[in-house]
């Protein structure tokens, strides 16, 4: 459709069309946001990832260790699990009343799905989207062909060259479902790989720093 066809479209449409066509240009846009940000931010962290677990554990300190890490992780992806590990359960508190190695493995987990949700995020809007684009988009087709038979009915002659032109027109608001899921779909699978990556990367950095804390008190 040209844009003469598609300004046709909107100057016919009534209200719940044009509310329909605004819908889906608003979750368009807000996919394309999302999916700019999260695959900036994603491939931020998993490089921030590759180069802050090896530069921590060749650091010939904690403290060393530390300042690798802050210098590397951009995101903050791996510094609270250091902090967590580093950290003491303040007492009076039921968590402080648990075995160590139990108390330092909830506030890994704890740090853990923390970090998760961050790299989570947005994820539920481009599965939303996804979901639901083809279907707003083909009420929005039903619509427009129900509204174009009433103005040719309302008319007095029927033909299907009058018939052909405005169900066509209509029709493009399945293709516009359609072209608003279909990116969001195809980047929620691929960021949620990415995640899984990220998240595994997490989860041995944090069984790492487990075992190493858990020497270090059985050393003393």
């Amino acid at each position: 459709m040209n844009v003469s066809g598609l300004a046709n479209f909107w100057g016919q449409g009534d209200a719940v069309t044009r509310s329909v066509a605004a819908l889906l240009l608003l979750m368009s846009i807000s996919a394309w946001v999302v999916i700019f940000w999260k695959g900036w931010l994603l491939r931020r962290v998993r490089g921030d990832i590759e180069r802050a677990v090896p530069a921590f554990w060749a650091a010939a300190s904690l403290e060393g260790g530390r300042d690798a890490l802050a210098a590397v992780d951009r995101e903050r992806a791996l510094a609270p699990l250091l902090a967590a590990a580093m950290a003491a359960a303040p007492d009076g508190t039921l968590s402080a009343k648990g075995h160590a190695d139990s108390q330092l493995t909830r506030r890994l987990r704890d740090a853990l799905h923390g970090v998760l949700d961050q790299l989570q995020f947005g994820q539920v809007l481009l599965a939303s989207i996804g979901s639901t684009a083809p279907f707003i988009g083909l009420f929005g087709t039903v619509w427009g062909i129900y509204h174009a038979l009433v103005g040719i009915a309302a008319a007095g002659s029927m033909s299907i060259e009058r018939v052909s032109g405005p169900v066509g027109e209509a029709l493009v608001m399945t293709a516009a479902g359609l072209a608003v899921a279909i990116p969001a779909v195809l980047a929620y699978n691929v960021f949620g790989k990415m995640v899984a990556g990220c998240e595994a990367e997490l989860e041995g950095f944090a069984h790492d720093l487990r075992e190493m804390v858990l020497d270090a008190a059985g050393a003393r």
